[in-house]
């Protein structure tokens, strides 16, 4: 019997990923979200660029499990832009030769990418190499630093749960312990889309985008409360996300 102070009960436990759920999230990425440039590379490439937030100091990657088998995970990043750089410097290369032999093997894709994406990466390469003035160090402002929640999917026989609002719970609370003030994340807008779980869970939208393939995105942003670990289970909390 469950004492007054005892945990809820839960089916499902959460953990922090492993190499050995890699090939889990990677088919679930592509059943899911096959519209994405990185998937159409092939679960080659997926495989080597989802391995990247286990290896990061700025990452975070949380799989849930049912007896023991994966049914959800969340990847996510606490700075944009020090993962960038761990990825490149650390995994650049080998990043760069799935690629290519993702483009080899995909004529129509490498088309594609020649001719959406290959101008804007010379153009963001070309301005980092220009020389420009010096400039004063800016301050961090009340908006920095902030987390990104890249990926989160929770299988559909689960999703009566609250598996994904456990998942987001938790890289929240532990993006808030690694000193950020906000989380955004990027859904796609309209039918399919999970901006309406968003909203109603006090998420803000901060406008929308397009990809270099012209679907339509939104941004949504949460301002992080003081860090505490584990993080509490309220009514607020209930309920999965569609996909995200």
């Amino acid at each position: 019997m469950r004492g007054a102070g005892s945990a809820p009960y839960r089916p499902y436990a959460v953990r922090f990923m492993d190499p050995e759920h890699l090939p889990y999230v990677v088919r679930e990425h592509l059943r899911l979200f096959p519209d994405g440039f990185f998937a159409r590379l092939g679960p080659w490439f997926l495989a080597a660029y989802t391995r990247t937030y286990l290896t990061s100091p700025h990452a975070l990657a949380f799989i849930a499990v049912v007896k023991q088998q994966p049914v959800g995970y969340l990847v996510g990043v606490t700075d944009p832009a020090l993962h960038r750089r761990h990825l490149l410097r650390r995994h650049g290369g080998a990043l760069l030769i799935r690629a290519l032999g993702g483009l080899a093997v995909r004529p129509g894709l490498l088309v594609h990418f020649l001719r959406t994406r290959a101008p804007r990466y010379y153009r963001k390469l070309m301005r980092r190499q220009q020389p420009g003035p010096a400039t004063p160090a800016t301050p961090q402002t009340s908006r920095d630093p902030g987390a990104v929640l890249a990926h989160i999917a929770v299988d559909e026989s689960a999703r009566s749960l609250g598996i994904g609002a456990d998942l987001i719970e938790r890289f929240a609370a532990a993006s808030a312990i690694a000193g950020c003030a906000r989380v955004s994340l990027v859904t796609v807008e309209g039918p399919g889309g999970a901006g309406p779980y968003y909203e109603r869970r006090g998420w803000r939208c901060e406008g929308g985008s397009s990809t270099p393939e012209g679907r339509r995105l939104l941004t949504f942003e949460r301002v992080l409360d003081t860090p505490s670990w584990p993080p509490g289970r309220t009514g607020r909390e209930t309920g999965d996300p569609p996909l995200g």
